[in-house]
């Protein structure tokens, strides 16, 4: 499995336990105090901040510590420290050390954690931060900067966005007679999957694990018009029509024979780089894959299997730690911090994310130089991102539970999704008593 994909996964079975984890230092579910932040640009005393993150795997490594060491080199008053650790050690770590007062002065969340943090007083209210630094809505993707809120309140930034698109191997089509051109429509996918059969070849690989069968079988119940939760996440709906149809479709291709039986994590995309498949749907963070670097690949949008163009995506969002004693000169540094990086994110593309501020992410010389990103960048502004409520990782992970289940034939479709909703109403009704309302 790769890298990158090892962190953000296991960070989400980590986020499973938040709740329960942040539920033994909770504030009583108060928010965290405002930050006071003057201008743009910190004109305060030399201050040392601590930046925490979960990029250890991929180019992410390399980009990140550059961007700070060339921001550090600008910047006589500020040092920033680069913490990078894995993503489920900072959702065990940083909640304590927040209440100890060791927390960072600055961190990257996931966007379904922001809420969570944000509900048990871990964060700083960061709307005057937004504010100096001059961002608003129109300044990211549709939906990303009020995904970043909780009970009206602005928490978080956004950084980077990282949606599903269609990976093909171009030789295996070529030698199947299939032509190259990708898939749009129902109609069109199902087409080629018959024609690679009918070459012997099995032409998408379909998983039930988080990476990436849960992002396809949540991308397709957008598509069929459905969502995950209702309007205030109090329950869950993909159980419903659209959601049967989405996972449905999904088991179709196993019982076509468009896709083998109980396929193992990564085992989708490693058959597309072998060249035994033709069809793979995974985030943009696979563009950069080394895996890939030899084999004749492309990139399109998800086809559109429903009655609507839709696309799951996943955000990481900048958050500012409710620290206790938190020093406000170490707060508006991190401010001054946090503007920079996303003013100068371009490079953040060769790390296999797109930058989330519009007006990098939309520059012409972005494409030019990572082709690649094109389908992904069309695709935003359909794309859905992650559901916002406290404690949602724990509700969420049983729409997993259900894609794993159907595709292994242990339940039906239905079964399936009505028991793992279920589940996620229990978890849900939890979660309100544990967060508040």
């Amino acid at each position: 499995m790769n890298k990158h994909l090892v962190t953000k996964a296991v960070a989400i079975v980590a986020t499973v336990g938040l709740g329960i984890t942040l539920a033994g230092c909770s504030s009583g579910g108060a928010t965290g105090g405002a930050a006071a932040v003057d201008s743009a640009d910190y004109t305060g005393p030399k201050v040392t901040i601590d930046f925490w993150n979960g990029w250890t795997g991929g180019a992410a490594p390399k980009i990140v510590p550059a961007l700070i060491e060339k921001f550090n080199a600008e910047h006589e008053n500020i040092e920033v420290k680069n913490v990078a650790m894995e993503w489920a050690d900072i959702a065990a770590k940083m909640p304590l050390a927040i209440k100890a007062g060791k927390g960072p002065d600055v961190a990257v969340a996931h966007g379904d954690d922001v809420a969570t943090y944000a509900a048990q007083g871990l964060l700083l209210d960061s709307g005057d931060i937004v504010d100096t630094l001059g961002y608003g809505e129109d300044d990211f993707p549709e939906g990303l900067f009020e995904g970043n809120q909780y009970q009206g309140t602005q928490y978080g930034i956004p950084w980077s966005v990282t949606p599903l698109g269609l990976y093909t191997n171009n030789d295996v089509l070529k030698a199947a007679g299939v032509d190259t051109t990708a898939p749009t429509d129902a109609a069109s996918y199902e087409e080629n999957l018959a024609a690679l059969k009918a070459a012997g070849v099995q032409g998408e690989w379909v998983d039930g694990y988080v990476f990436t069968g849960t992002f396809e079988f949540e991308s397709l119940v957008w598509q069929f018009g459905g969502d995950l939760f209702n309007d205030d996440v109090t329950k869950a709906t993909f159980n419903s029509e659209a959601g049967v149809k989405a996972l449905t479709h999904m088991v179709d291709q196993i019982d076509k024979g468009y896709s083998p039986a109980n396929v193992p994590q990564d085992g989708n995309f490693n058959a597309l780089v072998a060249g035994e498949t033709a069809y793979n749907w995974n985030g943009v963070w696979q563009t950069t894959n080394e895996a890939l670097q030899d084999v004749d690949f492309s990139v399109a949008p998800v086809p559109q299997i429903g009655t609507e163009k839709a696309v799951w995506s996943s955000s990481t969002d900048w958050i500012f730690p409710n620290n206790k004693g938190q020093d406000t000169n170490e707060t508006s540094a991190a401010a001054t911090f946090v503007k920079w990086m996303n003013d100068n994110s371009a490079g953040w593309a060769e790390t296999g994310e797109l930058p989330a501020a519009n007006d990098v992410r939309n520059d012409p010389a972005l494409v030019e130089k990572y082709p690649n990103l094109e389908p992904f960048l069309e695709q935003l502004p359909y794309a859905h991102y992650e559901t916002v409520a406290p404690g949602i990782s724990a509700a969420t992970a049983e729409i997993t539970t259900a894609v794993g289940e159907a595709v292994l034939g242990k339940k039906s479709p239905q079964d399936a999704l009505d028991d793992a909703a279920a589940q996620a109403d229990k978890i849900l009704e939890q979660n309100a008593q544990t967060y508040g309302g």
